[in-house]
């Protein structure tokens, strides 16, 4: 299980994380959205032991990972730009790897090598984008590793092998139990992959929630009014709203028969409720935060 406890990381006089709180229990898979900048792979490298807290706690099992070893060994972080010794091949990494990692499996390596479409004896430096992040992950994957952490890594991989990866990952997780954490601005592919959501927003972190109660507490609906009420008339706990003559479009908290109920009450010609993506959840959420595409033009 990951705790992270009040922690705060700081770089100079800037802030990168505040006083975040929340838990990852084993066997989930975590993804982290939030906007540019928000703190989303600071967290991520401290929770893997790259950075040193300057405030609160990360705990991993109840053991902190800064500069403990045996915290690391268990653990994998794959950055957004993935590190490789210079001119090292797939086959030179994986022998690192398997020097360092006592988890290492040389069949899985074996297995993964045969899925990925990539030279083992090519160097990575001259691969593209998406092949370098395959290699990455066949060396992670290899060590079998209890936590993985991942940071954009749907960035550069094509359609068949981002599914391709979303199987690979989930099959971890069921088979061996295994813990993941991704940030990633792609909330499509997180949609179909993550059982819980954390929004973070100026290094502090909105909600963590379970996906499914989470697009269940926020509900999208169409109706036809005759004549149009006010919005603070419907009361309802709106997040957006939108009237164009007789149709409103809102957004509101609250369960669909709650809503449905409330608009129930002025007698709507035509009602809708319509489902809602992550990606309008997140937009929503952060417009709620006062984030919003008017106050990145001004």
């Amino acid at each position: 299980m990951i705790e992270i406890r009040s922690l705060t990381k700081k770089f100079g006089n800037f802030t990168a994380l505040d006083s975040i709180s929340f838990s990852v229990g084993d066997g989930s898979i975590f993804g982290l959205v939030g906007s540019n900048g928000a703190g989303k792979s600071t967290l991520l490298r401290t929770i893997a032991g790259v950075f040193r807290p300057d405030g609160g706690e990360v705990l991993i099992d109840g053991l902190k990972p800064f500069e403990n070893s045996a915290v690391k060994g268990r653990c994998m972080f794959i950055s957004d730009y993935p590190y490789f010794f210079r001119q090292s091949t797939l086959s030179d990494m994986a022998d690192f790897y398997r020097r360092i990692y006592p988890s290492w499996n040389e069949n899985r390596f074996e297995q993964l090598c045969g899925i990925f479409p990539i030279e083992r004896k090519k160097k990575i430096i001259e691969m593209s984008k998406g092949m370098q992040r395959q290699a990455a992950l066949i060396c992670a994957l290899s060590t079998e590793p209890e936590y993985l952490m991942m940071d954009e890594i749907f960035d550069g991989l094509d359609p068949v092998i981002r599914q391709l990866l979303k199987r690979i990952v989930s099959g971890e997780v069921s088979d061996r139990n295994m813990t993941v954490l991704i940030a990633s601005h792609n909330l499509r592919e997180l949609e179909d992959l993550c059982d819980h959501v954390g929004l973070l927003h100026r290094g502090g972190i909105l909600f963590e929630r379970e996906l499914d109660a989470l697009k269940l507490g926020i509900q999208k609906v169409q109706a036809v009014l005759r004549p149009m009420p006010r919005p603070e008339e419907l009361g309802l706990d709106l997040v957006t709203c939108q009237i164009r003559g007789s149709l409103i479009e809102l957004v509101a908290r609250g369960t669909q028969e709650e809503i449905l109920a409330r608009l129930d009450r002025f007698h709507p010609t035509f009602v809708e409720a319509l489902p809602l993506t992550l990606e309008e959840v997140f937009i929503n959420e952060m417009e709620a935060a006062g984030y919003d595409i008017d106050n990145i033009l001004v």
